[in-house]
């Protein structure tokens, strides 16, 4: 008989916690690449001006900081949470 083997999946919130970190690894990579889009654009009668071009940029910009802060909360908040569950104050 094979010895008994422990779950196969993770626990939840360890299984959350790593893809909020994982997210958190690839923003950066995911930012660079959208502030490449405008590179892409060509000219012509409808390809966007200045204008247009810099509200993508700084709409993008604070899009990305709103996700990293959304991100950075939740993974602090489950910081505290194993600090706590642990006995550890904090």
């Amino acid at each position: 008989m094979s010895p008994e083997r422990g779950p196969v999946f993770l626990a939840r919130r360890t299984y959350r916690r790593r893809r909020l970190s994982d997210g958190a690894r690839l923003l950066p990579v995911l930012g660079g690449l959208l502030f490449c889009v405008p590179l892409l654009w060509q000219g012509g009668e409808r390809a966007p001006g200045t204008a247009e071009t810099m509200l993508y940029v700084f709409g993008l910009w604070a899009v990305l900081v709103a996700i990293s802060g959304v991100i950075s909360r939740h993974l602090r908040a489950s910081d505290t949470e194993e600090g706590a569950a642990d006995g550890e104050e904090g």
